[in-house]
């Protein structure tokens, strides 16, 4: 994997720097939780550092940011998704994607970031409205770290993980001692874990199965183009031969008001709203 590092940089240098590490000599990290911009060209990518444009970039300032709340709290390094993830490698991406709920179990902090949520008293009553719920690759950036810190948009922090659980396992459905680690993830029902994601979304289709990946603890290769059924019927295959879990047929589907042949189903869901 790579990291950022958060420092030293020299005053008036915005030049990032990324390292290299490998599984067994991985350093204490923190990691950056957000949602992308709306217009993705708006976000620091890897390409952006590797050749020097990332100042140039809408979104650079979340990234310093990020890297100065990390370097406050004495982490030398950062790992954030747009950043350290060389996505035009199909090989690179599809590996990142199957490692990324260790990524964020492994880090010592999650900052978890809400573009949307200012921090005055009125901003902070839409805190249960952010973005940030609604998307299906924070549902793991939620639950892997064992220490998550919400900020606003302008890095006031909101609170933690522990010090929001009630409100989190209201805005979220998922119960409280999943959310504080008093019990684990995995000892929730497969049907249970379905329906944390069921209205949550994602840009690309296929990504409603794959940002699941972890949560379940299996692998799989990433065929962008399949589809979101074809990926989300391999997701619940995958599943199947690790777990006998009898949940995974616990969903319901409302039929269609005509009869147009849409009615004959197979034993496995459509996509995680079915749970």
């Amino acid at each position: 994997m790579r990291l950022l590092k958060t420092g030293p940089y020299l005053p008036g240098k915005q030049q990032l720097q990324l390292i290299q590490v490998w599984r067994e000599d991985i350093p204490p990290f923190a990691v950056l939780s957000h949602t992308w911009s709306r217009n993705p060209d708006d976000e620091v990518l890897f390409a952006d550092i590797k050749n020097g444009t990332a100042a140039t970039k809408p979104a650079f300032g979340k990234v310093q940011d990020a890297i100065k709340a990390a370097m406050l709290d004495g982490y030398g390094y950062l790992w954030i998704d747009t950043c350290c993830i060389d996505k035009t490698s199909s090989v690179e991406l599809s590996e990142a994607i199957n490692s990324m709920y260790s990524y964020y179990a492994t880090a010592q902090k999650c900052y978890a970031f809400l573009a949307d949520v200012g921090s005055s008293e009125t901003d902070q009553d839409c805190f249960s409205q952010a973005r940030w719920w609604l998307r299906g690759w924070t549902l793991q950036e939620l639950l892997a770290p064992a220490y998550v810190q919400f900020f606003s948009s302008d890095w006031v922090s909101l609170g933690t993980k522990d010090e929001l659980c009630h409100e989190i396992a209201q805005i979220t459905g998922i119960d409280s001692e999943y959310l504080n680690g008093s019990v684990p993830v995995q000892d929730a029902s497969i049907a249970q874990r379905m329906s944390w994601a069921s209205k949550r979304r994602t840009t690309r289709e296929e990504d409603q199965a794959y940002s699941l990946i972890g949560l379940f603890d299996v692998n799989m290769t990433m065929h962008y183009g399949e589809g979101g059924r074809r990926a989300f019927l391999r997701l619940q295959e995958e599943i199947m031969r690790i777990n006998e879990d009898q949940t995974i047929f616990a969903w319901v589907k409302e039929a269609p008001e005509k009869d147009s042949g849409e009615n004959y189903h197979g034993l496995l869901a459509d996509s995680p709203a079915d749970f």
